[in-house]
């Protein structure tokens, strides 16, 4: 038997195009790593309330800058992302709690589909430009991630339930208790030590610490098959 994986935890917002670039590089790299990939949905207005940061959007030259970045982001990552025509406008009023408390609601209790979810609901805001705030909405993204409707709807009368609100807001006050102060955060456990990362930038140093190879954001094993 080879060594334990280490432990990894990510936690995203679907509201985040970072989130969702972090999110797809360890989702490729978890069968080539010797890693336990766990998935936690968090809520960034809480992290950003809690450590005091603002949103790139709020900041003008850093909003300007992201406009900028993320066509270059969506050919490197691989990653189909479009940005919004009122992203932070009708986007950000909305808000991303009644997708991540589904999200929550679905890690509780069927963890195997969270990634598959996940990904429909980023592909709905950050690819089509579509809302992820309404039920519709939301049991459309799950329909498509391959969830039965009658699973969906289990999940969706989830969302207004004490337990899985303070699940949520378990999440968000861990990744805040680790230091987050946006997302995506990975927090690795290595070798008796936590070490917290932010944005999908640090992915390489991830790598470093982890003691394994990094192959870019699309490994060439993964890129074969693309």
């Amino acid at each position: 038997m080879g060594p334990a994986p280490r432990i990894l935890e990510l936690f995203y917002d679907v509201l985040s195009p970072y989130s969702w670039l972090g999110f797809e590089v360890l989702c490729r790299y978890q069968h080539l790593w010797n890693i336990k990939l766990q998935l936690r949905p968090a809520l960034i207005a809480g992290i950003m309330k809690d450590s005091g940061n603002q949103p790139p959007a709020m900041v003008p030259r850093k909003g300007q800058y992201m406009f900028k970045e993320i066509p270059l982001l969506k050919q490197f990552f691989q990653v189909p992302l479009n940005i919004p025509k009122d992203f932070f406008g009708e986007s950000v009023k909305k808000g991303s709690v009644n997708a991540l408390r589904f999200l929550t609601a679905v890690s509780m209790e069927q963890p195997e589909m969270l990634e598959k979810v996940s990904r429909e609901l980023w592909m709905r805001v950050w690819s089509r430009d579509e809302d992820i705030s309404e039920y519709q909405s939301i049991l459309a993204a799950a329909v498509k991630a391959g969830m039965s409707t009658a699973q969906a709807h289990h999940f969706l009368e989830k969302i207004s339930t004490q337990q899985v609100k303070n699940k949520l807001r378990e999440n968000t006050d861990a990744a805040c208790n680790y230091g987050a102060f946006g997302l995506p955060t990975t927090v690795a456990h290595v070798d008796g030590k936590t070490y917290m990362l932010f944005g999908s930038d640090r992915l390489e140093l991830l790598a470093y610490l982890l003691g394994e190879k990094w192959m870019g954001p699309v490994p060439p094993t993964l890129n074969a098959r693309l």
